[in-house]
């Protein structure tokens, strides 16, 4: 990607399924950004990835797993999860994430 800034009108939503949709931001190599909004109930599966993610909450409540960790967090807190560490959530209450990776998550630019 080549543009500086980014408009949320302008970038389309990927329909994930099950209450789960997500906007890429800037991203070049070594960083992306992405938006991530969930419905009340939806579930993001637990999964590993070998990229080091850091995460804000931008709005609603999520119950988060990272390793054998759970809490609930609501807008303004965040999370670090370090490279291959299994984690999760479930959305409590309609919200979105804004999930940052290093490196670029290539598998999200298919």
């Amino acid at each position: 990607m080549n543009e500086f800034f980014q408009t949320s009108k302008d970038i389309p939503w990927q329909d994930l399924g099950n209450g789960v949709a997500r906007q890429l931001f800037g991203y070049n190599g070594q960083l992306m950004m992405v938006r991530v909004k969930f419905e009340k109930g939806a579930i993001g599966a637990v999964h590993q990835h070998p990229h080091v993610q850091a995460s804000y909450v931008e709005s609603g409540q999520f119950e988060l797993t990272i390793g054998d960790q759970v809490k609930v967090l609501k807008q303004g807190d965040g999370y670090f999860v370090p490279p291959d560490v299994a984690h999760g959530c479930v959305c409590l209450e309609k919200g979105v994430l804004i999930d940052s990776f290093t490196p670029v998550r290539s598998d999200f630019l298919v």
